[in-house]
């Protein structure tokens, strides 16, 4: 994370930038200087997950009990000496660092299949120098922290930039987290999470005036020196050529640094004995080898200018270039090239114009109103009059101009003529209004795009055409994002493409996703555009699916809610990009996933219905709706007998066992057994709990149950919190080392009672409480049964399953078709082994479009 080979700078070639710093001490000079004042940390929640994972176990699917009390206790250890904490999540993923996060995933795909190899070789859980977070935890985290009463935000771009604003605009006392972007960031002082001692709360603090003085630069030359050296958003090979043209002039390399040191220093000299020399008089792109990155690299450094920030380094706006505190892009699809066309927000307008590719300059330039003919044409800026001027001659400007036969339509179509190339573009006149409109180049495709008009805004769009129901679906300009953000990210994310066009739904989705109340609802609504890490899940494991396909149909009901809003279906609404973690996935491009009609009596009701009224009985209705995402209406009934907060787990249970066909008896008891035992254990206990061996399947049904509980967060949050979130809560239902336990036991054929632990002591009291521990584990698996049983799904015995469905656990190849010779659920959505798991190839027309 953060600058390229900076953290390693600094620990060894200047550990005089790190310095020792006391929170308690800080906090009592913030209030001498502030009187009334709170002394305030902003946290990068993601940068300290690993600090905050303190259990021993975390192979099993986590120790969620002792993980709410390592949070409550760093929490407490702040409150105590007066210090507020804000945390910071990631909410989204910005396309300009997508590569970077498909690096990574792939890169713990290796990591994970050494673990797994692992548990098979040692059967226990590897060293703490594999320690992998367990799946969720970032998700629940926001939660945990939430129910300790903490201050708890979820970010609408990448979370580096909003800790960084946030803690300039509100002068607090510094930043806490682990990633050398917050060296580069003008903003309050940075300090190190890993280095923080919570008993004496001692910490380090990277002090970046230190950093600039040691390699002689400014603060506003530090995000230049950050994209020479790559990041998050410039790829480390862009300036490699570059820099080490710099080491090879460099006349001061140091014996003692190592090669990355010297080539950050030899980096820093040249822009301050080179590149200054001509700034102020020559851009940027004529004294580096920036090439067609030459919009990339601006983009690099305008993300680290945080609100009224300006960089020296600007000479001049770049042509063409998009960059972060003017503009935002948006992307819609060319239903003939099926590439994406970039969509931007006017810098003076304020209104979103769609993009075309200069034919001389290979710049995007964005395309406006012309003033005469009020048509849209492409426009560029003149060098010399600084003035945006048209690319080409308008239709209808009394020129000649000459006509082009359309290859498809063999209609001729006027030409228009570049005012600088003289090349001639041809020109779509629209059966409707009869007039002209330009076709737009796409940057990379080299092909031309059509303009559509938008029946609300009015505004000239690119025309996306829907690939799976053969529908023009133009994406639409959401007007609430115009209004200040509470948290205020800057103009970057005040005007946007979205896929709804309803505002108070779009403000609503917003909120709930700012304040860490949802989970996933908001990309959904805003881009259609959805990710999942990856979770614990054994790659070689040929009879359990991925959590990415069992889950899928309820996403997919989800998304028909969130984007259909009960107007006619799952027909009408865009395909949902999922970006989901899988075996043989290379995540090269997202899966297109068509959302899912669900059966509710009388129809799908309206997000306006389900988030915002306050009609008697309406709880009902958003319950129904919540198992209607399930598919599992027809258990209504068994389930609402059923106390909290084991409702949730049944239901998700009930989902599991009809969907997935190599779950077995064994696999219920040992869920349910856990989730009763769970209540009576302390924190201690649960710690204490010692495991025979660790087994590699009991880890991916961990796995598999902890991501079905991120799910319901997805879907309770979807349908108007049917459900108190606390119910499915992991601390409240699964402990992965007791579940382990639980299955390790089942697996041995011990019995119901011995699950429950009714022989464990002698007390009469206590074996009251057990018997009714076990009546409960009977009760909650009549539930499970019934319902399963509804659809044809009996659950038995793994000793039974064994001798009758021999052969039954072997998956799809990656070219075959193969239908299951378990349950599957026709018309209700493709059943886990229909849905060709690891393989890009399978049926490519029924998730994939390229």
């Amino acid at each position: 994370m953060g600058v390229r080979g900076l953290h390693g700078f600094v620990g060894s070639s200047c550990p005089h930038i790190c310095m020792a710093v006391n929170f308690r001490e800080l906090a009592e000079h913030h209030r001498s200087r502030h009187p009334g004042g709170t002394p305030t940390i902003v946290v990068d929640a993601m940068c300290c997950l690993r600090y905050w994972y303190t259990p021993e176990s975390w192979i099993c699917g986590g120790q969620w009990r002792e993980y709410f009390s390592s949070l409550r206790e760093f929490v407490n250890t702040f409150t105590a000496v007066g210090i507020k904490l804000v945390f910071f999540f990631d909410g989204m993923v910005e396309q300009s660092k997508r590569d970077e996060w498909v690096k990574r995933r792939l890169k713990n795909n290796r990591e994970i299949a050494k673990i797994f190899h692992y548990i098979k070789s040692h059967r226990e859980q590897p060293g703490r120098n594999m320690f992998f977070i367990p799946s969720g935890l970032a998700i629940f985290t926001q939660f945990a922290l939430k129910a300790l009463g903490q201050e708890t935000l979820c970010s609408l771009q990448e979370a580096d930039y909003e800790v960084a604003s946030y803690g300039l605009r509100n002068h607090c006392l510094g930043i806490l987290g682990e990633d050398t972007d917050y060296l580069v960031y003008d903003t309050c002082p940075y300090f190190s999470i890993s280095e923080l001692s919570l008993d004496s709360l001692d910490t380090v603090m990277l002090c970046r005036e230190k950093l600039c003085q040691s390699l002689g630069l400014s603060l506003s030359d530090l995000p230049l020196l950050a994209c020479l050296l790559g990041n998050d958003i410039i790829p480390e090979g862009m300036f490699e050529s570059f820099r080490y043209k710099c080491l090879s002039s460099y006349t001061s390399v140091k014996e003692n640094f190592d090669k990355k040191g010297n080539i950050i220093l030899a980096v820093a000299d040249h822009i301050c004995k080179v590149l200054r020399l001509h700034q102020g008089e020559k851009k940027l792109e004529e004294m580096l080898p920036l090439g067609p990155n030459k919009a990339l690299f601006y983009k690099g450094m305008a993300s680290y200018l945080l609100p009224g920030q300006k960089s020296p380094w600007f000479f001049q706006k770049p042509k063409g270039v998009v960059t972060l505190d003017t503009q935002v892009l948006s992307m819609s699809s060319d239903p003939k090239s099926k590439q994406e066309v970039p969509v931007c927000t006017h810098p003076e307008s304020k209104q979103e114009v769609p993009m075309c590719t200069d034919p001389e300059s290979k710049q995007e330039v964005p395309l406006c109103t012309h003033p005469e003919s009020k048509q849209e044409v492409p426009m560029y800026t003149d060098p010399e009059s600084k003035q945006e001027v048209p690319l080409c001659t308008h239709p209808e400007s009394k020129q000649e101009v000459p006509m082009y036969t359309d290859p498809e339509s063999k209609q001729e179509v006027p030409m228009g003529t570049h005012p600088e190339s003289k090349e001639e573009v041809p020109m779509y006149t629209s059966p409707e209004p009869k007039q002209g409109v330009p076709l737009c180049t796409h940057p990379e495709s080299r092909q031309e795009v059509l303009l559509c008009t938008h029946p609300e805004s009015k505004q000239k769009l690119p025309v996306g055409m829907d690939p799976e129901f053969n529908l023009e679906a133009p994406l639409c300009t959401n007007p609430e994002i115009k209004q200040e953000d509470p948290v205020n990210m800057g103009p970057e994310v005040k005007q946007q493409v979205t896929m709804v066009s309803d505002p108070e739904i779009l403000k609503v989705a917003r909120a709930h996703h700012v304040q860490a109340e949802s989970y996933l609802v908001y990309n959904v609504m805003s881009s259609g555009e959805v990710e999942c890490s990856n979770s614990l899940e054994d790659a070689m494991d040929q009879a359990l699916p991925s959590q990415a396909f069992v889950y899928r149909p309820v996403r997919q009901r989800v998304y028909s809610l969130l984007l259909g809003d009960g107007r006619g279906g799952a027909g009408t609404c865009p395909t949902v990009k999922e970006w989901f973690v899988y075996s043989g996935n290379p995540l090269r491009q997202p899966d297109l996933v068509r959302p899912l009609q669900m059966n509710i009596p009388g129809g799908t009701p309206s997000l306006k219905l389900l988030w915002l009224s306050q009609e008697a009985g309406l709880q009902a209705q958003r319950l129904d709706t919540l198992l209607a995402c399930f598919d599992l209406s027809f258990s209504r009934e068994e389930l609402q007998v059923v106390e909290s907060p084991f409702q949730a787990l049944c239901c998700l249970l009930i989902y599991l066992f009809v969907q997935v066909d190599t779950l077995c008896l064994e696999d219920l008891h040992a869920f349910i057994a856990q989730a009763l035992c769970l209540e009576g254990k302390t924190t201690m206990e649960l710690a204490d709990l010692q495991l025979d061996h660790v087994d590699p399947r009991a880890v991916q049904l961990g796995t598999l149950l902890v991501r079905g509980l991120t799910t319901l967060v997805l879907v309770n949050s979807a349908c108007g919190f049917p459900w108190k979130t606390s119910d499915f809560m992991p601390w409240n239902l699964f402990d992965g080392k007791l579940f382990h336990q639980k299955y390790l036991q089942s697996e041995k054929g011990y019995t119901a009672e011995a699950l429950v632990e009714q022989n464990v002591r002698s007390q009469l009291s206590l074996r009251v409480e057990k018997r009714s521990r076990l009546t409960r584990l009977h009760a909650l698996k009549s539930v499970v049964c019934k319902a399963c049983m509804k659809e044809n799904r009996p659950i038995v015995s793994r000793r039974h399953w064994r001798s009758h469905h021999s052969g039954r656990r072997g998956r799809q190849g990656p070219s075959t078709h193969r239908t299951s010779s378990g349950y599957s659920r026709s018309g209700q959505g493709q059943h886990w082994r229909d849905q060709g798991p690891g393989s890009r190839q399978y049926d490519p027309d029924q998730w994939r479009r390229y």
